[in-house]
This record gives structure tokens, sequence and C-alpha cells, in this order.
């Protein structure tokens, strides 16, 4: 259970995403701002870099370098020693970007964001890739493939401690999914990991009892964050009274402290979530900590 009730630790924010805790920091993308952002524990927060078609996924690589998923136009970029790069143009395979997940061998997985319209349901039920870069491989474009097909909008990933898993959630297909991570980095095996039970994932994180932080971002009256056991037992929740999760994760010096990122309007038509001021983050401590790096 949580120790005390979250505190917001940075506010004023667009609509904040991939969270990921590095060194001291946490670093996260402000998706409507177009820039990826830190902040530490005492709330001082420095924007690390602008993305001008918008800052998605993040993860760091085995040297330090972030590597970011720019949306719009569907690229994988690395910011390293002051300078941002293009790793891979992943338009053959993506309509858009989101979130990535990166492993301790530096492979990132990127899934793809379909064409989605609030108006029209059923652009919620198309198919979408995950897609496998390597950066470090010396291969064209960093050979760059589809690894996993038929996704119901693959979101936030994670990778196991001991790098042998990849958990993704479907987040219209309200699951989250597994598969087995090959030495080659693709994956295989593919397997129903929670039942969500009729929520929409966004951002995940995972804890050091193999139970996942899910963002609950639809529908109504469920949104927040849900701790969720492998099978789908809710096992832990903090409940928003309005707004939604957007994204979550697990750091601080201890690995104890839940980072919440969310969004204060859920009204998409109005397209209130693009606002500045509609976002922030939030942190509480918890009994499990993060689960360790994957190696």
């Amino acid at each position: 259970m949580p120790r005390h009730e979250p505190r917001v630790l940075l506010d004023g924010l667009y609509f904040p995403e991939s969270p990921r805790w590095r060194g001291d920091k946490l670093y996260f993308s402000d998706f409507y701002a177009h820039e990826v952002v830190t902040v530490d524990l005492a709330g001082r927060r420095e924007t690390v870099v602008e993305v001008p078609e918008q800052p998605g996924g993040l993860g760091f690589m085995p040297d330090g370098s972030l590597l970011v998923v720019s949306m719009l136009d569907s690229r994988l970029l690395r910011w390293a020693d002051g300078t941002l790069t293009q790793v891979a143009d992943l338009s053959e395979f993506a309509y858009s970007c989101n979130d990535m997940v990166v492993d301790a061998r530096g492979h990132a997985y990127v899934g793809e964001s379909p064409a989605l319209d609030v108006d029209d349901p059923s652009t919620m039920g198309k198919p979408s890739n995950l897609v496998l870069v390597e950066p470090d491989s010396g291969w064209p474009n960093g050979g760059a493939r589809v690894i996993a097909d038929n996704l119901m909008m693959p979101n936030g990933a994670v990778v196991t401690p001991d790098g042998s898993k990849l958990i993704v959630a479907e987040s219209f297909d309200n699951k989250l999914t597994s598969f087995r991570i090959e030495a080659d980095g693709s994956l295989t095996n593919r397997q129903i990991y929670a039942d969500l039970d009729g929520v929409v994932a966004d951002g995940i994180c995972l804890d050091a009892e193999g139970c996942v932080w899910v963002a609950v971002l639809i529908p109504d009256g469920k949104t927040g964050f849900q701790r969720v056991a492998p099978g789908g037992a809710v096992v832990d929740r903090i409940d928003l009274e309005s707004g939604a999760g957007a994204a979550v994760a697990l750091g601080g010096p201890d690995g104890h402290t839940l980072f919440l990122a969310e969004t204060l309007s859920t009204d998409w038509e109005t397209k209130d979530h693009m606002k500045q001021g509609n976002g922030r983050i939030r942190a509480v401590e918890v009994d499990v900590p993060a689960a360790p790096l994957p190696s």
C-alpha cells in the first residue's frame, strides 16, 4: 500500500509521458510542449532537449545516451553530447510512434500508434506493430523491423530484470501481453500477462514482486493507477476523482518512490489535455520497490 498521500512534485505541464528514473532525476516527455524534461525530488525542473515533432517514449542505451521517440514523424532519435541525431526512420513500419522500452543490450522496442479519431470508435480496433531497433548494430536504419504485429495499440512496456521477458500494455484490448525475448532480440511465446478488466492502460512500470503498476486512462470512474498482479488481480490502487493516469514509474534513491504522471482533463473533444497546466507529476512512497534494472 502507498505509505503516504501523493504529493505534487511538478505541475504546469501539458501532458507528461514516459517517465524514467535515472541517477537522481526523473526524465519524462511533455508531449505538447515538445520537450524532454527532468525533475528531481525537490521539484527542480530542467529542459533536456526540444523535439519538434513531439517526444514520446524514452530509454537509455548501455553507454548512457538517451533514445527519444519522435512521434509525429515516426523517427527514433538519440541525444548524446548535446546533439540530437536520427537513429532510424520508422515511417515504413508505423503510422506514428508512441512508447518504447530499451533493454540492457540496447534493443529498442517501439510501439506504433494508429490513426485515431475520437468520433470514430472503429479506429480503436486497428492492429498495430511493435518495431525493434538496434542503434549500435551498424545496420542501415538501425536494423529496424517489425518484431510483433496485430497488437491493439502497444503502449507502455517493461523488460523483466533477467532480460528474458517483455511486457506491453495493449491499450485497446484491455490487457498486458508478454513475450519471451530471444538472443537476437526477437519476440516469441506471446501470452496474456494480465487481464485489465475493461480499463485502457497507458504507461506501466514493474516492481520487485512482478506486479505491474498501470496508468489507467479510460474509463471515467476507474481512472488513476492500479497495481496488477500476474493474471490481473488488482492488489493496490490510487484513484483519481477527475482526470486520468497517463504514465507511471518507480524510482528514487531506494526505488520506493512511485511517480504518477497525470492529465487533469479527459475531455478529448475539447482538447483540454493539450493545454498548458493540464499535466502534473505527483510522487508517493510505496512498500514494494522498483524491479532491478534488466541485465
